[in-house]
């Protein structure tokens, strides 16, 4: 296959765009969101793109026509979806299931497959042409809350986009309802995990109780303005490819009583250390390292199999930029990582649900913030349409929507060689960028042994 090229331009052909109802009557009903499903961090579209390769066996059957018929069908389960948004008293979100239905187009692109290359990741050429945004439909109230496009191409293989409201369901649940319509495609009469709502169950409790610390929604004003009111126009965005090489070369910096750390930690650990000295904060700024954390296997008892609500929080490492900076060990910064994961648990979630009604659903600190998100394992590359598993399956970005200056994606994908690893984006001022780049390749290319010394200059803390 070609190599990959950010240059590639091609022309998409759309059809008119429609809604797609379920394909049979389904209940005009009021829901409401959870404390946790309509807090501000989640107010915002969030893109997903999938893309699949041409089939033989498959000859002769639209994947635009079984998708969009058996999104129909899928509907009828998860009617919400078909619904919109409402606000209600104290910013409450409330579903109305009004079976308007979803946004679904139609397209075709003079362009193969084979020319988006071998390494398939975020950012995609042309991604505005591949999830087209329909004036009118990208707002959080009382516009549609999922938008779908599927495009054809040349060669026989299709691409998938999609477009949620965040608000109605995370990555898993996502997932859950992908899967749900992929079943429906290859025959299914209904979804082998049926949906559950019953968003109450992270709801705030009454009264309401903040017993955790939750440093990630801090009030912090931005003083100095690094990255988080740059231009996004004047931002250098990138993806990082971690595979086996890579990891083992920043390993070397892990201490021996870390080593267990897992691959995305100790991954966080390196690229908050090297966002912090590109963005040049001064010694006793603090700065923080989010990671989304999911706690769907953290309550007792369990929530119910088919929940596709949000079910995550955002613990926050904080620290001060001269203490996470001043050695190129990562044993600190993996300490802090590792401590705030293990942080939460339902009772985490359940002051975070608290902490939305007393505070009035604040959004989450941006200042001197690092948020990452690992989607590797959330089930995105196993959907199945009936054209197989997808060549790339994931987040249509690098960087998170919400919070682009700040929020990044941990993505599963191959290099140009097929060695399997993860792409993670970046995106700060294009200055900081040079030496951010510079910091990575000090862990790259380097022992800790040898002596050498990063580029971070302790007089700027």
């Amino acid at each position: 296959m070609a190599a990959p090229t950010q240059s590639l331009v091609f022309t998409v052909r759309r059809s008119k765009p429609e809604l797609i109802p379920p394909a049979q009557p389904t209940p005009h009903e009021f829901k409401q969101l959870s404390d946790i499903d309509d807090q501000e961090s989640f107010r915002f579209q969030a893109p997903v793109i999938q893309f699949y390769r041409h089939d033989p066996s498959m000859q002769g059957r639209d994947p635009v026509k079984v998708i969009r018929e058996a999104l129909a069908q899928t509907l009828v389960f998860y009617y919400p979806f078909a619904g919109r948004l409402r606000e209600g008293p104290g910013r409450k979100l409330v579903v109305e299931c009004t079976s308007e239905g979803v946004v679904f187009i139609e397209a075709d692109a003079d362009v193969t497959l084979e020319q988006f290359g071998d390494a398939l990741r975020p950012p995609f050429p042309c991604l505005e042409e591949l999830l087209f945004d329909l004036p009118g439909s990208g707002g959080v109230l009382h516009c549609p809350l999922l938008l779908i496009q599927v495009t054809r191409l040349k060669c026989g293989a299709f691409i998938f986009a999609l477009r949620l409201n965040h608000t109605m369901s995370d990555a898993a649940g996502l997932v859950q309802f992908m899967t749900a319509v992929g079943e429906m495609a290859r025959g299914a009469r209904s979804p082998s995990v049926l949906p559950v709502w019953q968003r109450h169950f992270l709801n705030a409790r009454d009264p309401t109780c903040l017993t955790c610390t939750h440093r990630e929604y801090d009030e912090v004003i931005d003083t100095k303005g690094t990255g988080t009111i740059t231009p996004l126009e004047d931002m250098a965005c990138r993806s990082f490819f971690f595979g086996r090489t890579e990891l083992s070369a920043i390993r070397r910096f892990v201490p021996l009583h870390l080593s267990q750390s897992t691959t995305f930690e100790v991954i966080m650990a390196c690229l908050w250390r090297c966002r912090t000295i590109a963005l040049q904060f001064d010694r006793n700024e603090e700065v923080r390292m989010m990671s989304i954390v999911s706690a769907r296997g953290k309550f007792n008892p369990p929530l119910p199999s088919g929940y596709y609500g949000n079910v995550f929080a955002y613990p926050a490492a904080v620290t001060t930029a001269g203490k996470l900076c001043e050695n190129t060990n990562l044993g600190y910064a993996l300490e802090l990582v590792r401590k705030a994961k293990r942080e939460v648990n339902e009772e985490y979630m359940r002051s975070v649900a608290d902490l939305m009604v007393i505070r009035g659903r604040p959004f989450l600190t941006v200042v001197g913030s690092f948020l990452v998100s690992d989607v590797t394992r959330a089930g995105f590359g196993k959907v199945d349409f009936g054209w197989g598993k997808p060549a790339y399956g994931g987040p249509a970005e690098c960087v998170v929507r919400s919070i682009p200056r700040t929020g990044s994606f941990y993505i599963p994908c191959k290099n140009s060689k097929g060695e399997e690893g993860i792409a993670v984006g970046v995106c700060l001022p294009a200055p900081a960028m040079e030496i951010f780049v510079k910091e990575l390749d000090f862990f790259l290319k380097n022992m800790p042994e040898s002596g050498k010394k990063s580029t971070f200059n302790t007089s700027k803390l």
